[in-house]
């Protein structure tokens, strides 16, 4: 009995140890965040607050404000739809970025895929036409009589020769698969019929 009066009071005082540790580790933990602000701030690293409280905003000190190049815009169709630049254009400075719309219309009852291909003009324009967006990157999937506007972001590169003032791009919309291949196989099948 003696024994297990020992042993409880031990367990007790080993709990009681314990509930202290547990609570000084909490205390630790929720004093380390004021602490670790302080030193972050004093040694000023990964400092998540601005001081003065005016954040300017940034500037894009590529942008050539002394020129102005003028993008024409165009878009061809070959398919079940009506495809065509939402502008015909824009004056952008080289280094800016801009953004132009172009407005697809899928007038089939029935859905369509198709990709869009750019081309550019004059030619030497086409190595400083920078595409950050643009909805030819992928194919499209429209559904029966949807319409979508497409965006195309992009800036001219600051190294584009200064006699070029102006750019054409054009998109030509064409239908992949579809129509072409039910056609195939409507020809396959009479062959064999």
């Amino acid at each position: 009995m003696a024994t297990s009066l020992k042993l409880l009071r031990l367990n007790r005082r080993t709990l009681g140890k314990l509930v202290v540790v547990a609570v000084a580790m909490f205390g630790f933990g929720y004093a380390l965040v004021p602490v670790y602000r302080q030193i972050c701030e004093v040694l000023g690293i990964n400092v998540l607050t601005q001081q003065d409280g005016f954040v300017a905003a940034p500037t894009n000190s590529q942008v050539d404000k002394s020129r102005t190049i003028t993008i024409e815009l165009d878009g061809n169709s070959q398919g079940p739809w009506r495809f065509r630049p939402t502008t015909r254009s824009i004056d952008v400075h080289p280094g800016e970025l801009a953004t132009v719309m172009y407005e697809v219309v899928n007038t089939q009852g029935r859905a369509v895929k198709a990709q869009a291909i750019p081309s550019y003009a004059p030619q030497s324009a086409t190595p400083h036409f920078m595409k950050v967006e643009c909805f030819c990157f992928r194919e499209q999937t429209l559904a029966p009589n949807e319409a979508r506007q497409m965006p195309v972001v992009f800036f001219i590169d600051p190294k584009l020769p200064r006699e070029v003032k102006n750019i054409t791009l054009s998109y030509t919309f064409f239908e992949i698969g579809g129509a072409f291949k039910a056609a195939a196989a409507s020809k396959e099948g009479d062959a064999n019929g």
